[in-house]
C-alpha cells in the first residue's frame, strides 16, 4: 500500500520584513524611503542567524527598503532576484509619507475607523486590507507554483506579511492587525504539494525569528 501514497514536494518560503527606515514616524506604505543604518544592521543579523539559508531565488517588493537589501543578498550569493509590484505595502493614499501624529491630529476619526475595520475602510485614496489581499494572494499563488520545490526568500512589508499569514492560517482578515511582525523578523512557510491533485497545504514552520522590537498597535510603518 505504501507505493500508492501520493508523493510530496515541499516549497519553503522565508518571509523577511524590512528593518527600520529613515524618515521617523510616518505612514509608510507606497512612499519609497531608505533603510536606516540600524535597519540594514538588523536585517543582516536576522539573515545571518538562520541555520538554513540556501535560497534558490530571492523575490522582493520593489520599494527600496526591501529591494536594496534583497539585492545585496542576491549579489553576494549569486542568486536570482525578482522585484514584484504585487508585494508592495498597502497603499495609505493621502496619508502616505505624512507624520503619524499630524494625520492623527487632523483626521482622528478616520484613523480610528481604519484600525477598527481595516478590512473595509481605506485611507483617502488608499487601499483597504481587502483590496491589498486581492492583489497579494494571486501573486503568492503564482510564486508558489513557479518555485515549486525550491527555497525562496521573500522580502516585503509588515502589512503584506500579516495579510499573507492570516490568509494561510485561515484567520479572519480583521484579525491580522493583531499579529506583531517586528522589523527584520523572519517567518517560514512550508508548502506541501501532493501529486494526487489536492490543494497545496501551507504550514507555519516558525514566526518572528531574529527580530527587532516594534509597536504592536497602530503600526503605520510598512
Amino acid at each position: 500500500m505504501s507505493g500508492l501514497r501520493a508523493k510530496q514536494t515541499v516549497t519553503t518560503i522565508d518571509l523577511l520584513r524590512h528593518g527600520e527606515c529613515e524618515g521617523g514616524e510616518i505612514w509608510r506604505g507606497h512612499v519609497d524611503v531608505a533603510l536606516s543604518h540600524k535597519g540594514w544592521q538588523s536585517m543582516r543579523r536576522s539573515v545571518a542567524s538562520l541555520d538554513d539559508k540556501q535560497w534558490d531565488r530571492i523575490v522582493s517588493s520593489p520599494l527600496q527598503r526591501c529591494a536594496e537589501f534583497a539585492r545585496e543578498v542576491a549579489e553576494g550569493n549569486s542568486i536570482e532576484l525578482s522585484l514584484r509590484q504585487s508585494f508592495k505595502e498597502v497603499n495609505f493614499g493621502d496619508w502616505d509619507g505624512r507624520p503619524s501624529k499630524e494625520v492623527w491630529r487632523e483626521q482622528k476619526q478616520q484613523v480610528l475607523e481604519f484600525f477598527k475595520d481595516p478590512q473595509n475602510f481605506a485611507p483617502p485614496n488608499g487601499e483597504s486590507l481587502a483590496q491589498l489581499r486581492e492583489r497579494l494572494i494571486p501573486a503568492w499563488q503564482q510564486l508558489v507554483e513557479e518555485c515549486k520545490g525550491e527555497h525562496v526568500l521573500l522580502v516585503q512589508h509588515g502589512g503584506t506579511i500579516r495579510v499573507l499569514l492570516g490568509w494561510l492560517l485561515n484567520m479572519p482578515l480583521e484579525a491580522v492587525v493583531r499579529l506583531d511582525v517586528p522589523y527584520a523578523s523572519i517567518s517560514r512557510i512550508r508548502v506541501f504539494h501532493s501529486d494526487d491533485g489536492t490543494e497545496p497545504f501551507p504550514s507555519l514552520a516558525f514566526f518572528n525569528h531574529g527580530c527587532d522590537i516594534s509597536p504592536v498597535v497602530g503600526d503605520t510603518d510598512g
